[in-house]
């Protein structure tokens, strides 16, 4: 996805989204533990876009959504953003080289996305020097925290999806391929004259 496709419209529910997402994060679904651990529905929401609308959107989302749950959880500036970033990256370049159809494919995206985002966390944490134990209820607390985000991984796919549809870039190449099919009359190309 180019810079030519970053639609104003598309941009405006991404951010709807992701304010409604972190404030529902932050205030309703860390209050609900499963298995002792929260769901964490803001790397999920960044892989998710990364894997709807491409790398430079997934990045950009990535950047803007962990600033936002820095600022809600008032935690270090920029870790998460960082860590975002490159999840929102990757799963907007699996978009761009694999472009995966199959139906579990937000299954894996999300867990990875889950798992890349705790342990990305947890090692910038321990690099910049925040005292803060690491011992294996730190592995316990990822893989747990893994699991239950791949649990609504599937659902939230679709949620997402559902409040993007009509600006993703795929149904805007759609509609234009179906203007420029009207405008030469609806002829085919393949068509006896």
């Amino acid at each position: 996805m180019g810079v030519e496709e970053l639609r104003p419209a598309l941009l405006g529910r991404i951010a709807a989204v992701a304010v409604v997402v972190v404030l529902l994060q932050a205030g309703v679904v860390s209050e609900v533990p499963v298995l002792g651990v929260t769901v964490d529905l803001s790397p999920l929401l960044v892989a998710f876009i990364g894997l709807l609308c491409g790398s430079l959107v997934g990045a950009v989302a990535g950047f803007g959504i962990g600033l936002l749950v820095d600022l809600a959880l008032v935690q270090t500036l920029g870790i998460t953003s960082f860590v975002f970033t490159l999840i929102g990256y990757w799963a907007g370049r699996l978009r761009e080289l694999r472009d995966p159809q199959a139906a579990l494919v937000p299954l894996a995206v999300g867990a990875l996305a889950s798992f890349a985002a705790a342990t990305g966390y947890s090692i910038m944490e321990f690099l910049l020097g925040v005292e803060a134990p690491v011992s294996l209820e730190l592995v316990r607390q990822i893989a747990l925290g893994t699991v239950v985000d791949a649990a609504v991984a599937l659902p939230f796919f679709w949620l997402v999806r559902r409040c993007l549809r009509g600006s993703l870039p795929e149904q805007q190449r759609g509609r234009r391929r179906r203007g420029r099919a009207y405008s030469t009359g609806g002829l085919s190309p393949l068509s006896r004259t």
